[in-house]
């Protein structure tokens, strides 16, 4: 299957971010130690003297970076192309930890790498054309469907729940609760970004989104999705290793938006079999 134009630059984009994403959490890992020695408080038990270290704030703005990419790219490629690109960020930072935070990468590792490629390949070459949106309001009356107010309405108790209860509880020791947090918010964003960004791209076309009420809730919504997956993601990178966080992030998060895109967007997931999709590819690599 041929990829149109708008799915190429979204693909070239979607790489680009992969790259400064995987690198920055190597940066903010590396950051993360630094105030930790110094302060003697860790990010994962609700120390911020982070934001007093420069490692830390690099490690931002390479994210930044790699984010925008990320957010121009859903304004030209549909969610369920440009979201499995992100297996690269899991590579890049699999072999940055490896050299420069000492944290080995075992074969089952290497393999597991090796499928999330093979996985995210796949849908790539299969990504379905996006039907086309000409104003953010048709965005909203998909956003606000019974079906993908369910989902969302799910995922807010499931966050709540994991924030108040299992976090104090369990967060230290469970890698599956800071990254949850992420992950469910992150598939929250991803819709939301695709929103704000097809929104953009309408008004840089001519077409004036700025006027409707809808583009900004739907900035606040990333707003609100990015500062929350911000901080757990600072406690998981200080709790655990990047090798675990990294690819277990990537397949919740990764599963999650495309299960919120099939259900928001109306994509077709009938090119995809069971075992091509990316949650099912990574798995290997959290073992």
């Amino acid at each position: 299957m041929g990829m149109s134009q708008d799915n190429l630059r979204g693909f070239i984009l979607a790489l680009l971010s992969s790259v400064f994403i995987g690198a920055s959490f190597i940066i903010k890992k590396k950051g993360l130690r630094r105030a930790a020695a110094v302060s003697g408080v860790r990010a994962g038990y609700g120390g911020y003297a982070y934001l007093l270290e420069p490692l830390w704030w690099l490690g931002m703005v390479t994210m930044i970076v790699g984010e925008v990419a990320n957010f121009v790219a859903y304004a030209f490629a549909p969610a369920i192309l440009v979201t499995p690109l992100g297996a690269l960020s899991i590579i890049v930072s699999a072999i940055l930890a490896h050299f420069m935070l000492k944290e080995k990468l075992h074969q089952l590792g290497v393999l597991g790498c090796i499928m999330c490629i093979s996985g995210s390949v796949i849908i790539v070459i299969h990504a379905p054309q996006e039907s086309p949106i000409t104003s953010v309001q048709e965005i909203w009356a998909m956003a606000t469907q019974p079906a993908f107010l369910l989902y969302l309405g799910s995922v807010i108790v499931l966050v709540v729940l994991l924030i108040l209860h299992f976090a104090p509880r369990c967060g230290h020791t469970n890698v599956l609760v800071f990254t949850g947090i992420c992950s469910l918010m992150g598939s929250l964003s991803v819709m939301s970004v695709k929103a704000l960004g097809t929104a953009l791209k309408l008004t840089f076309e001519g077409k004036n989104q700025l006027v409707y009420l809808e583009t900004w809730f739907f900035m606040f919504i990333v707003a609100t999705c990015v500062i929350i997956q911000m901080n757990y993601l600072n406690k998981a990178l200080d709790t655990f290793n990047t090798a675990v966080v990294s690819p277990i992030y990537y397949v919740m998060f990764t599963s999650l938006t495309i299960i919120a895109s099939v259900i928001m967007f109306k994509v077709s997931m009938h090119l995809y079999p069971l075992h091509c999709l990316p949650d099912s590819s990574v798995v290997t690599v959290k073992l």
